[in-house]
């Protein structure tokens, strides 16, 4: 039996969704990636949440690209985010809870509802 860790097997956390028992979980497809092919010039601190700023259609295009897809979980805009890296950008508290909470509307306004199994 191979003992090795893996990146698959060596992780730190876990996430449960007690919804999805006994059933495969689609994450999405990498929205920084997929947002750098449509071009977009990610190379600032900021990342993909950069976009929340100044493209935020783009990321709801590539969010619904995935649940289209057949995604069920989204990895929003906002990892790469900060209360300091929006300060660096000139934007105040309010501003930053504002654009945070863009990240997750984006993604929640194209989901696509789960349907339930049919056999």
């Amino acid at each position: 039996m191979n003992t090795t860790p893996s990146r698959t097997t060596d992780v730190s956390w876990v996430v449960v969704f007690p919804w999805a028992a006994g059933s495969v979980v689609v994450l999405d497809g990498g929205l920084a990636s997929t947002l750098q092919d449509h071009g977009h010039d990610l190379s600032d601190a900021l990342w993909s949440a950069r976009l929340l700023l100044d493209e935020p259609d783009a990321i709801r295009a590539v969010h619904r690209a995935f649940f289209q897809a057949g995604a069920a979980v989204a990895t929003s805009a906002s990892y790469q985010a900060s209360f300091e890296g929006f300060a660096a950008r000139g934007l105040d508290r309010a501003d930053t809870e504002r654009l945070l909470r863009r990240s997750v509307e984006l993604s929640r306004a194209v989901s696509v509802p789960a349907q339930p199994d049919r056999d």
